[in-house]
């Protein structure tokens, strides 16, 4: 099964650009440089939002990498289908989960984070990683909108850079992985005997 990463650059107020999409914030670095070049040797597939995708374009980007990288831009209003080095998805779920279940590297889910927000709730995510700076933007496009359930997170690595920022990747307890564990969670012994007790009561008629 393939690798999902959610994961950009984010303000320590969690918003991954100003209300006007600019990032004029971000701060760069030779370490930072040094992890991005490792990382992206692991992946081979790329998933955007339609804005991220317009901000791509408009910053020269062509909304895509080029060589063998492919990219999938999921939107409901752009046409469906190849666009030059893009394909157009217009349901999320589905196409992301069958991804998974294909042969392949890793695959990086690049900013959107409402499109993180509908895989995230459909727990399809295996890890969320941010470069956090070191700064308070009070107001923007949120890495994470509002979700309908918690998603719980295991911490895989930390390492702070010169410049201020923190790279943080967490791994992501998947709803299946809670499930078991809860199942095989230990008992209380004096919790189990209170059940006991109770359960052997006798009833009072009525």
């Amino acid at each position: 099964m393939r690798k999902i990463t959610y994961g950009g650059a984010a303000s320590l107020d969690n918003y991954l650009a100003r209300l006007d999409d600019s990032m004029d914030w971000l701060l760069w670095s030779d370490e930072l440089r040094a992890f991005m070049a490792d990382y992206w040797g692991t992946v081979d597939t790329i998933l955007m939002g339609r804005r991220t995708y317009e901000i791509s374009r408009r910053m020269g980007g062509g909304g895509g990498q080029s060589g063998a990288m492919a990219t999938y831009v999921f939107s409901r209003t752009l046409e469906t289908g190849p666009h030059g080095n893009v394909t157009v998805i217009a349901e999320a779920a589905d196409f992301v989960r069958n991804l998974k279940s294909k042969d392949g590297k890793e695959v990086c889910l690049l900013g959107g984070g409402s499109l993180a927000k509908s895989l995230l709730e459909a727990d399809l995510i295996d890890e969320v990683g941010f470069n956090i700076h070191p700064v308070l933007l009070g107001s923007g496009i949120p890495a994470v909108p509002p979700m309908n359930r918690q998603v719980d997170l295991e911490l895989v690595r930390s390492q702070a850079f010169k410049n201020g920022c923190v790279l943080l990747r967490y791994r992501v307890k998947h709803a299946r992985w809670r499930k078991l564990t809860a199942r095989l969670r230990p008992v209380d012994p004096a919790a189990r005997r209170r059940r006991s007790s109770t359960a052997a009561a006798p009833r009072r008629p009525c």
